[in-house]
């Protein structure tokens, strides 16, 4: 379960001889998720679970909508939504996201199926790319969108 989940205690209601019992016991441990706990693509890769290479190219486009007419779109390889990208619960997900050279702002690409934090989701420059990795912990369906922690205008860019 890679959920945060967790109980408040309050120290003063807490009898003595409980505390006394935890440290003879060696303490309380934070357990951190697997999830969680590696994110390096090549001691992911090296894990022994199935890898998904996932190649995203975050680029501005023109597409029609009713009545003959268009908007301007970010998207990820050129459509709205972007692909859909199928895994296996406990398999590796490694995204590699690419900006084109000519393109006009940054992107990022933020991963609710990580559930890591949006420090890894920075944006990506015109004429760089980035890769992330992380395990598939989640079974569900999840969006997955542009972002940036530093990316000016970011609601905005995300609708």
């Amino acid at each position: 379960n890679t959920q945060i989940s967790g109980q408040a205690l309050d120290i003063n209601k807490m009898d003595v001889d409980v505390l006394e019992q935890i440290h003879q016991m060696g303490g309380l441990q934070l357990v951190m998720p697997q999830a969680f706990a590696e994110t390096d693509c090549g001691v992911l890769a090296d894990s022994g679970r199935t890898v998904h290479e996932f190649d995203l190219t975050g680029e501005s486009v023109e597409l029609p909508i009713m009545g003959g007419k268009t908007y301007n779109a970010m998207t990820f390889n050129g459509q709205v939504p972007g692909p859909t990208l199928r895994v296996t619960q406990g398999d590796v997900v490694q995204m590699t996201l690419v900006i084109p050279a000519d393109e006009v702002t940054g992107h990022g690409n933020d991963m609710h199926a990580s559930q890591m934090s949006a420090t890894y989701f920075d944006s990506v420059n015109p004429g760089e790319t980035s890769q992330y990795c992380y395990i598939a912990e989640s079974a569900g369906v999840f969006k997955y969108h542009c972002s940036g922690v530093h990316l000016a205008g970011m609601d905005q860019h995300v609708l």
